[in-house]
């Protein structure tokens, strides 16, 4: 699961990196109207409604630029905001608030995207007994940001990445010659501490899935009437995971299939972005 410090560990390398993206020899926009240290101060204001997501992030960028930077919030991640709201003050040298700004935004209108959306579809979920997943369909190098925010809308985390689990698509499947072939072999090669997940499209993986050993059976693209099928043959002997093409519009019909996780590769690769300005930038004494 990715919380804040996790998040913190990572996060250093990642905006650097975007930070080199957004400038190779000099910003020269800033460079035309400053010509040295100068103080200002700018407001971080909200334009949407939603849910804020990556002020740390946000702080972090302009600290990388200039360790005298000072970010004062007057929100905090996870916190409902409203258009209109100031989230918070940037205050240092304008050079690099304004060489700042761009990457800062870009991070915090992403993950605040994210937080929202995760928000709405926890929102239609309520009154179930349906756990909120994210999975790896994230944008390449944000991954970390991505999952983080996904938490603070109040959902959890898949896998990670490629290392943390087992989970057997349609092609481990068919490398492997069938559902049985291939859990045999993931539960001779696996640590013994690792979960198994298997990948089904049809009853009939279902069941040869459940009598291979599966700890996880994902039901991937199948029709309400075969997932509670799926449910009724698995009777409890796996972790039962819904997923393939979940939506807010589209979540909302899974509640009463009786399994135990969705999971919603939209959280990461289909939220808009939730407005954010840094506005009123001026010199202070």
């Amino acid at each position: 699961m990715i919380d804040e410090m996790t998040m913190r560990i990572r996060a250093d390398e990642l905006i650097r990196a975007a930070l080199a993206e957004d400038v190779t020899n000099e910003d020269v926009s800033t460079a035309c109207v400053l010509s040295g240290k100068q103080l200002g101060e700018a407001e971080l204001i909200c334009k949407q409604d939603g849910v804020i997501a990556g002020l740390p992030v946000f702080a972090r960028t302009f600290e990388l630029l200039d360790k005298e930077v000072r970010v004062q919030f007057f929100a905090k991640d996870g916190d409902r905001v409203l258009r209109g709201q100031k989230l918070a003050t940037v205050r240092g040298d304008m050079r690099a608030i304004l060489t700042g700004e761009r990457t800062a935004l870009n991070f915090l209108q992403r993950m605040s995207g994210i937080a929202t959306y995760t928000a709405e579809i926890v929102r239609l979920l309520e009154g179930s007994s349906l756990k909120l997943v994210d999975t790896r369909k994230t944008t390449p190098n944000m991954r970390i940001f991505e999952k983080y925010a996904v938490r603070v809308g109040g959902a959890g985390n898949h896998r990670y990445n490629l290392s943390d689990a087992v989970l057997l698509k349609d092609n481990h499947i068919g490398a492997a010659g069938g559902v049985r072939q291939a859990v045999a072999r993931a539960k001779a090669y696996a640590p013994f501490t690792m979960k198994i997940e298997v990948e089904t499209e049809t009853l009939d993986m279902v069941r040869d899935a459940v009598e291979a050993g599966a700890d996880i059976i994902m039901l991937d693209n199948m029709t309400a009437e075969d997932m509670r099928e799926a449910v009724r043959l698995i009777g409890g002997r796996a972790v039962v995971e819904i997923s393939g093409n979940v939506t807010k519009e589209s979540v909302s019909r899974l509640k009463e299939i009786g399994a135990d996780v969705v999971s919603c590769g939209a959280l990461t690769h289909s939220a808009p972005i939730l407005d954010v300005s840094l506005k009123n930038l001026h010199p202070v004494r």
